[in-house]
């Protein structure tokens, strides 16, 4: 009888070891030309502009960090978190009001809405800050009645910041309300109903189940309409707010530099915006933990991770 278990143990030792075979990545020639083509534009196109005369770095250099600049920055932020924090308080309520089964409450909030959303921003500007043509003065009482209880002169109460303030403010709740309801209706109305069932108010289940939950829906779109607010007062210049893009009108009215002043505010906003990206990616990956699809690396870590791989190639290439 042949003994089967030692004769496959001799074969398994005396069988040769398989070598280890070496993973090649797969070269993408492809993308790298595309990458050296990119790069040689963009290289061409930003020596070109560096070359320019008619750009007036001087003038840029002088100008970008003036007292004026500063000055119209200091008011930009100002109507940037004010006018995001009046739209996201007022947008939340007429969230809950659309969502509302009472037809006063839907009916109203879907007129604002309409109104607010389906208007132009730049025509609403225009429209406070000219509200005195319509108002002439601004009273607070009873209405149908001679009774008031305040009263004053509409161009001393709505200046042109808090003009501004109206328009961004109120147009932002129009889209900020929808948001808001969107990441409502993303949560799992038995995650309500189970609240319900342990005693919990209506307002105290909204504030504490299901508002967090739908945190996670609402702070991307939020993060790029703050972005986006950052940007739409400069349109606030129309009514001379005294914001960025104001006092660098105000300037080029007096230097005729139009391009080079029109550089420093471009600057200027896109600092602010690579400022507000960092805190924006920062909450949509702490509000996200949890969910179903993994959150990507962030640019950074995209670029360290890149710079790694190539580091690793070369050190196994030498090697």
């Amino acid at each position: 009888m042949i003994d089967t278990k030692n004769s496959a143990s001799v074969r398994s030792d005396s069988a040769p070891a398989a070598p280890e075979l070496e993973v090649v990545p797969l070269r993408n020639y492809g993308r790298w030309i595309a990458a050296a083509v990119s790069l040689t534009a963009l290289a061409g196109l930003i020596g070109s502009l560096a070359k320019n005369a008619n750009l007036h770095w001087d003038v840029v250099g002088d100008y970008l960090f003036a007292d004026l600049i500063f000055d119209g920055l200091g008011t930009t932020l100002w109507l940037t978190a004010a006018a995001m924090a009046l739209g996201l308080g007022l947008g939340t309520l007429i969230a809950v009001m659309r969502l509302s089964s009472s037809p006063v409450l839907h009916g109203i909030a879907g007129a604002f809405v309409w109104v607010f959303r389906g208007t132009p921003l730049l025509v609403q500007i225009i429209f406070w800050g000219y509200a005195a043509a319509l108002y002439k003065y601004v009273k607070i009482g009873i209405p149908f009645t001679d009774v008031t209880f305040f009263q004053t002169e509409t161009n001393s109460l709505l200046t042109p910041a808090i003009a501004a303030l109206l328009a961004l403010g109120l147009n932002e709740a129009a889209y900020a309300s929808e948001i808001v309801r969107a990441g409502i209706q993303s949560v799992d109305p038995g995650q309500a109903e189970a609240a319900h069932s342990l005693g919990m108010r209506p307002a105290l289940t909204m504030r504490r189940i299901v508002l967090p939950q739908a945190m996670r829906v609402i702070i991307p779109p939020m993060g790029n309409e703050t972005i986006n607010m950052l940007k739409m007062t400069a349109l606030v210049s129309v009514i001379s707010a005294h914001d960025l893009m104001s006092n660098i009108q105000d300037v080029y009215a007096q230097n005729y530099q139009v391009i080079p002043m029109l550089v420093v505010a471009s600057l200027w906003y896109l600092a602010l915006v690579t400022v507000l990206s960092v805190p924006q990616a920062w909450l949509e990956r702490r509000y996200g933990r949890g969910a179903a699809r993994a959150q990507g690396p962030t640019p950074l870590q995209r670029m360290l991770g890149g710079a790694a791989a190539l580091l690793g190639a070369k050190n196994k290439e030498d090697r």
